[in-house]
């Protein structure tokens, strides 16, 4: 009874630690999501359309084509919340919330599993929690949010298998593992985790395969069944959609290598090891550049992880040389090493947009995982101390991790927000275009001129279409899409997606009292994301579009 009073306190203040992580990473994620970012990318809005012409045709596919090829599960799963929330903003990003807030949890749970300290997966799950590199994804209807969710919650149950030897923990853990080949294609090179793993497993545990092969077993027969739709998709039905835009950026393809594959290689090498550190991601899509993508404290606990589980290694794998010493640790250094090079692959394989942090998303775990090392070894050093230097550390621990926090939500929510640049690179214009439209009374006649071809084909209009597409599908009376043999015949607005002078001139002559309006959704707050309609106040019948 003792004992088990002694623990629970323990128990108690984790799970309410845990408890306010979790609110804390869902609040910053779901926080003002309709206007940060200020645009809806049309990458983004290319889901939702797939979403909307899935839900209206009940034909939900594995694979969708469009827009270099995309796995089908988070499209899907993104038509389900678009049913109940309709063609919004938070329709389209609600799962992107939910798997950014759920991983902060697989963390927690894979770091305690782990390292047997419930600790170090609170200290994982709040850096993960508050990164402004996890924040900006999950604010982001891109299906690459999902690959952290599945693998910390794949190699939890797998390491808890190990542990407890139960058959289900390696069921579940297969099954998630097999459903990330239907996310994002950065997922494809997960299954070497496994392969670097299973020496550590070998040298770790006396008579590994023997003592584990059926687990081993249901693990790979457990994935095969989650994977096996789209394995069949990729190699039977359609095997052109499995190579997608990659082959064409690959450092191993002469036009991305230009003659010099090794060069090429330790240059994207490089600078895929800098951005953690040192010179980030410059895409305001996926980073604030032209900084690194770990905040100043974080980034430097990160730093001395890494370097610390890289030593440990070497350390261990020397007594198991020369003394023939079978320590678990092992196991968690390879995973750690072998999962962050791994994902590390579908970046520095490819020449294009380097430093880039989202075909880098899976390293997540173990990053936040290795760093949350120096963070625990501050606090086993000040449980050990003298009462001075326990508060010091302390302190030392706490400023650092609140100033963490702040640094990245201040430089999300205050700067990345009102930043014009970022503004541009979601396309605001485009999503105002969409509000804008919605705006204007039922009565308004509405031309929208998408495709300079004119081209009205929905399933076929260019990517940039996609934000105003989607946000005013069925939401806006008396709308029509501009094809060449369009006749002007009511008074209204006309809108070009890309707004031509030449054109704009041609409809001025044929209708003189025609005018040109500047529409600034965001007044005098901010520049930026404004656009220039035709106002056609009054018509003559039969006149078409001038060519």
């Amino acid at each position: 009874m003792s004992q088990r009073s002694t623990h629970l306190p323990h128990h108690i203040a984790t799970w309410v630690a845990l408890a306010v992580i979790l609110i804390l990473a869902f609040t910053v994620r779901i926080y003002h999501i309709e206007t940060a970012p200020a645009g809806l990318y049309p990458d983004e809005a290319a889901n939702g359309v797939d979403a909307l012409h899935a839900l209206e045709s009940k034909d939900f596919k594995l694979f969708y084509p469009a827009n270099f090829g995309r796995e089908g599960l988070f499209i899907n799963l993104q038509a389900f919340s678009i049913a109940i929330f309709g063609n919004t903003v938070t329709g389209l990003k609600l799962w992107s919330i939910l798997f950014g807030t759920f991983s902060v949890l697989g963390i927690y749970l894979l770091g305690k599993e782990l390292f047997h300290r419930r600790i170090v997966g609170i200290l994982a799950a709040f850096m993960l929690a508050t990164s402004y590199w996890a924040i900006n994804f999950s604010r982001i209807g891109f299906r690459a949010i999902m690959t952290t969710f599945l693998l910390s919650f794949s190699f939890y149950f797998f390491f808890r298998g190990l542990r407890t030897r139960k058959f289900h923990d390696f069921i579940f853990s297969g099954l998630l593992f097999g459903l990330g080949l239907h996310t994002y294609i950065a997922f494809r090179v997960a299954p070497l985790i496994l392969i670097i793993l299973l020496p550590a497993l070998i040298l770790s545990y006396e008579n590994f395969l023997r003592r584990f092969w059926k687990h081993a077993a249901l693990f790979f027969l457990a994935a095969l069944i989650a994977a096996m739709p789209m394995l069949y998709h990729f190699f039977v039905l359609h095997p052109e959609d499995f190579a997608s835009r990659s082959s064409h950026i690959s450092v191993f393809s002469a036009e991305a290598n230009h003659g010099d594959p090794f060069g090429t290689l330790a240059k994207t090498f490089s600078l895929s090891l800098i951005k953690y550190n040192f010179f980030g991601d410059q895409n305001f899509r996926h980073n604030y550049p032209p900084y690194p993508i770990l905040d100043p404290f974080v980034g430097t606990f990160f730093l001395a992880g890494f370097l610390f589980v890289i030593s440990q290694t070497i350390i261990l794998l020397g007594r198991r040389i020369r003394r023939g010493d079978r320590d678990t640790r092992l196991i968690t250094d390879f995973f750690l090493l072998g999962s962050f090079f791994v994902m590390l692959m579908p970046e520095f394989l490819t020449n294009e947009s380097l430093p880039h942090a989202l075909r880098s998303i899976g390293t997540q775990a173990p990053v936040f995982l290795m760093a949350a090392l120096p963070a625990f070894w501050i606090i086993r050093k000040a449980l050990r101390a003298q009462t001075g230097a326990r508060v010091a550390l302390f302190s030392l621990l706490i400023v650092a991790l609140l100033g963490s926090a702040v640094f990245n939500l201040t430089k999300y929510f205050v700067f990345f927000t009102h930043n014009e640049s970022a503004a541009a690179s979601f396309n605001e214009n485009y999503t105002n275009m969409a509000r804008y439209l919605i705006s204007l009374p039922k009565e308004t006649y509405k031309y929208v001129l998408i495709d300079e071809k004119g081209n009205n084909n929905l399933s076929t209009l260019p990517v940039f279409a996609h934000p105003v597409y989607f946000l005013t599908y069925h939401k806006v009376d008396r709308l029509e899409i501009v094809q060449k043999d369009t006749v002007l015949h009511r008074p209204g607005i006309f809108l070009m997606l890309n707004y031509n002078d030449v054109l704009t001139g041609q409809i001025q002559k044929l209708y003189p009292e025609a005018y040109v309006e500047h529409i600034d959704m965001n007044g005098p707050e901010r520049t930026g994301g404004d656009f220039n309609v035709v106002v056609l106040p009054k018509l003559k019948d039969n006149f078409l579009l001038p060519e």
